[in-house]
């Protein structure tokens, strides 16, 4: 496969292209660096920068306050990061010239929701975000899918927050893409209708244990297929291969796996299975015919390949694992594969 420069891979891609048809890798929990086993979703080695330099375009921050400010959580743990720091990064990422043609989709969640008012913490938002670098400015805040030239530059919001609106430009309409509903780890997939795209979104975290890490994969991968039933509206899939459980499924044994199961001693994890189930995607049958008059089987081969087409936000527990971050070039490559001109706002 070609070697794609991560840090800039949408600058590649033509500005007619809606978000909903890109592959974007995405990290879950993102800032949460801190709580292992229990809560550390990223490894140290990872922070933000590296993230967005290693092809992250999807960011679930999830925040708390404190002291009056927001911060970032997961869950009860402290992760030591203040939101006013997580905006610096990424608007020092968006107004570097060999990024500056990038986007970012940031997911804000609510983590002190037991004891901070929904009201309150929407405002934090707001004037954290309107006080903070880049400003409104750094911001797509419409409640649709935009198209990737509309953004370049900017940080698309994903609110799973905001109560009814007040306090933000045009009410819940202002709040970036927000979900109608987010059912609680549902293990089947939910959808929603946004201004004519469906949503598809896999979010079953809450896994019984280890033993359904290859049925978490399999949903999780799966959803990044085309519906089977060629709908005719626009699609978005969000699909998530982080899941946790205690005391048998931490998350980074759900990630990473256990052991050395390439040698057959232990559990393959969820990104380890899901890097295999692209490259299968993407590498298509390994053998061809071996007759002397295959050129039209192999034609046929090369096609199917061309013909892959993957698409959807998928976030990640320790993205970089297994093989120093082998997945995410995956997901970007499959930005290129199964493009026919005149489909998915596809020009070239």
């Amino acid at each position: 496969m070609p070697r794609r420069n991560l840090a800039s891979f949408l600058s590649e891609m033509p500005d007619s292209l809606p978000l909903s048809s890109l592959v974007l890798p995405g990290t879950h929990d993102t800032m949460a660096f801190h709580g292992w086993p229990v809560s550390q979703c990223q490894s140290p080695s990872t922070p933000l920068w590296t993230q967005l330099q290693g092809g992250v375009r999807v960011l679930d921050v999830r925040l708390a306050v404190v002291d009056g400010l927001l911060f970032a959580y997961h869950g009860i743990y402290p992760q030591n990061t203040p939101f006013q720091t997580i905006l610096a990064a990424v608007h020092e990422f968006l107004t570097a010239p060999p990024s500056s043609r990038e986007t970012l989709v940031m997911s804000i969640k609510q983590e002190d929701f037991a004891k901070t008012p929904l009201p309150f913490f929407s405002k934090l938002v707001h004037d954290e975000i309107m006080r903070g670098p880049g400003g409104r400015a750094m911001w797509f805040l419409e409640n649709r899918i935009p198209k990737l030239g509309e953004v370049r530059g900017r940080v698309v919001m994903l609110s799973r927050f905001g109560g009814n609106g007040d306090g933000w430009e045009n009410g819940l309409e202002g709040l970036g893409i927000h979900p109608t509903a987010w059912p609680d780890s549902s293990r089947e997939w939910f959808t929603w209708t946004l201004k004519g795209t469906l949503v598809r979104t896999q979010d079953w975290y809450n896994i019984p244990s280890f033993l359904s890490i290859p049925e978490k994969t399999e949903l999780a991968t799966r959803i990044l297929l085309p519906p089977p039933d060629n709908a005719p509206n626009p699609v978005l899939n969000i699909t998530f291969l982080s899941a946790a459980s205690f005391p048998l499924a931490f998350p980074p044994l759900v990630a990473k796996g256990i052991g050395w199961p390439r040698w057959g001693f232990g559990i393959e994890g969820v990104n380890g299975r899901a890097g295999l189930w692209l490259l299968n995607q993407l590498g298509g049958p390994r053998t061809a015919p071996e007759s002397d008059n295959n050129d039209e089987q192999r034609d046929e081969v090369s096609r199917q390949v061309d013909d892959v087409r993957i698409r959807g936000w998928a976030l990640m527990d320790y993205y970089a694992e297994p093989d120093y971050g082998a997945v995410v070039p995956l997901l970007v490559e499959c930005n290129y594969r199964g493009r026919k001109r005149g489909e998915e706002g596809w020009e070239y």
